[in-house]
């Protein structure tokens, strides 16, 4: 095969759209032990579906929601610039696995503010799409299709 030819069917090839993973919200509620140390998940009615801390929001109904839109938590700077430039935005399960796979890169996308940065420094490398399901199941308001 010429050059060209393979070129361009590699081009072809890795232009092709892959297809979303959908979350396990079994396997993502295990894998939210990991998020546990810095955010809770606790019910309008101050019930605890999962006791953690406080370093970042409660994820109760995250799923849905405005970005940057928990009541009562002080966002760092990147976050807030990330929901000015994009004020439509809402998590959702595409959103967070992007966000918790590498939270600065994507608030630098969302900002365009290259030097942006995220408050949250954890990254996941795998069960992204199984945690957002999870918090979609936590989520009574979230939209139906995500």
């Amino acid at each position: 095969m010429k050059p060209a030819m393979i070129a361009a069917l590699m081009g072809a090839t890795l232009s092709l759209p892959v297809a979303a993973h959908a979350g396990d919200a079994a396997a993502g509620e295990s894998e939210y032990r990991k998020c546990r140390a810095c955010h809770m998940i606790q019910d309008a009615d101050g019930n605890d579906i999962v006791k953690g801390g406080v370093t970042g929001p409660n994820l109760w109904n995250i799923m849905g929601q405005p970005i940057a839109s928990v009541e009562g938590y002080r966002y760092g700077e990147g976050i807030l610039a990330a929901a000015a430039a994009n004020p439509d935005l809402v998590w959702t399960e595409e959103e967070m696995a992007a966000y918790v796979t590498d939270p600065q890169a994507w608030v630098r996308e969302k900002s365009g503010n290259g030097s942006a940065r995220s408050k949250m420094t954890f990254k996941l490398n795998r069960g992204q799409e199984d945690i957002a399901a999870y918090l979609t199941s936590v989520s009574p308001d979230a939209p139906a299709a995500q």
